[in-house]
């Protein structure tokens, strides 16, 4: 992680009209390196996104002895096959930062792997719920120590004879999914999930794509996922799409701001992804997407977003997967948008990097927008107008990028001053994000 800083925003951002390009996307980003790190000869992965949380799961496979070097603005992943890891310790230690994607699914793969490995990482992931990784694991084979704890750090003893099992995913969670897919790889036999909530589909089409055997029969309202494992994977090429979730906070924007249009090329439209260009349209939002295409097996097109007068929204429970990472601005936009938004069945928000509903409320009622909220739902009573006072409102972020970026929105949108401290944590996905802000127009200020 970089040095801490703040920033201080006083004044709202003026219309625009832009062209930008944003980040690749992490997700897709950490499963091309995890997944590489399991085939047989060089990976080639282009585009990959060198923010604090894919640098630090690079720096732990090199920790496992894989081969990664960069090469023309190229990452070439030297992989040797599934359980190939090499381990010179006893107990390896691996620093898996602020990503619980990482965290969860490089355990995945150490389900499999003799050996023991202690997983540790920043102040805010230490405190991240990992029962949904130890049970699904823990029932292949492996053990988790010390016995009963259900944070990091922790020490996972992979087992030599995994044993292929029925899994149901009932929490609408791409990472359980996905780091029980990475487990049957090396397993013997059928590996079966039963996707009750349906949620991110990139590891499964990753799987597809380099000849996993993987199939995926879409069931009504779930799917039933299997995997046969032991199967030899060999090296690929890799094109990494620009991250939706990273755009949606400049999509807000564009919206918020009248008389403004923002255009940005190559972004992932994965339809699992899609939930808050849904939702946006249902609120009314002026925005298109246009040009699509295949890349590496995902769908990517160009969003072309246009200033809107909105409406409220009552959240279908269907999207919630769907647009899970993007909540957080979403709220900044109902705030901002006349009528009462109902959002409901999303407790999936309190296990993430911070309680996002607590942490967004109190932000939200600090400029005296009125919100009702329980573990599992908030309503927000919107408004246009909002009283812009002399106070100075300090965002204290839990290190969550997403409440960082989002704060900065809120500020840009009323201009109300606004200080956002920790902001070093937006390194963990949007590497550029105040230059990319300055680029257009918005006055930001770091406090070292």
């Amino acid at each position: 992680m970089n040095k801490k800083f703040s920033v201080l925003i006083k004044k709202k951002i003026s219309k625009f009209n832009k062209v930008i390009k944003i980040p690749p996307d992490k997700g897709l980003s950490l499963r091309s390196l995890l997944l590489a790190s399991q085939c047989i000869g060089k990976s080639k992965i282009k585009n990959l996104l060198e923010s604090d949380d894919v640098l630090i799961c690079m720096k732990a496979l090199k920790t496992l002895g894989v081969k990664i070097i960069k090469s023309n603005n190229v990452y070439i992943v030297h992989g040797n096959g599934l359980n190939s890891f090499k381990v010179k310790k006893r107990i390896t230690k691996i620093f898996v930062g602020n990503s619980a994607t990482t965290a969860r699914l490089l355990m995945g793969l150490l389900s499999t792997h003799s050996g023991k490995f202690y997983l540790y990482g920043d102040s805010s992931i230490n405190k991240r719920d990992m029962s949904r990784v130890i049970k699904p694991l823990e029932k292949v084979g492996c053990f988790f120590y010390p016995k009963g704890k259900s944070t990091l750090p922790l020490t996972i003893e992979g087992t030599s004879m995994p044993l292929a099992q029925q899994h149901i995913e009932n929490r609408g969670s791409a990472q359980v999914k996905s780091l029980i897919l990475l487990s049957a790889l090396s397993t013997p036999g059928i590996t079966t999930i039963k996707e009750n909530k349906i949620s991110r589909n990139h590891s499964e089409i990753f799987l597809k794509k380099i000849k996993a055997d993987i199939k995926v029969k879409k069931l009504k309202r779930r799917n039933l996922i299997s995997l046969k494992g032991q199967k030899d994977l060999h090296g690929f090429d890799y094109t990494v799409s620009a991250d939706p979730s990273s755009g949606a906070f400049l999509i807000a924007l564009t919206l918020l701001i009248p008389y403004s249009k923002l255009v940005i090329h190559n972004v992932l439209c994965n339809p699992t992804r899609a939930g808050f260009i849904k939702i946006l349209k249902k609120m009314n939002a002026n925005i298109k997407v246009k040009n699509l295409k295949y890349v590496s097996g995902e769908p990517v097109g160009s969003i072309i977003v246009k200033s809107s007068t909105l409406r409220a929204i009552n959240c279908s429970k269907r999207l919630v997967p769907s647009l899970i990472d993007e909540f957080p601005i979403l709220f900044v936009i109902s705030a901002l948008t006349e009528g009462v938004s109902k959002f409901e069945d999303i407790s999936e928000l309190t296990t993430k990097e911070s309680n996002r509903i607590l942490e967004m409320k109190k932000i939200l009622t600090q400029i005296g927008i009125n919100c009702h909220s329980t573990k599992s739902s908030m309503f927000i009573q919107g408004k246009k107008n909002i009283d812009i006072k002399n106070n100075l409102i300090t965002v204290n972020t839990k290190l969550d990028h997403r409440i960082c970026m989002s704060s900065v929105i809120l500020s840009l949108v009323t201009g109300i001053k606004i200080k956002v401290k920790n902001f070093e944590t937006v390194n963990t996905s949007f590497p550029g994000f105040v230059s990319l802000i300055r680029s257009m127009g918005g006055e930001v200020e770091i406090k070292k």
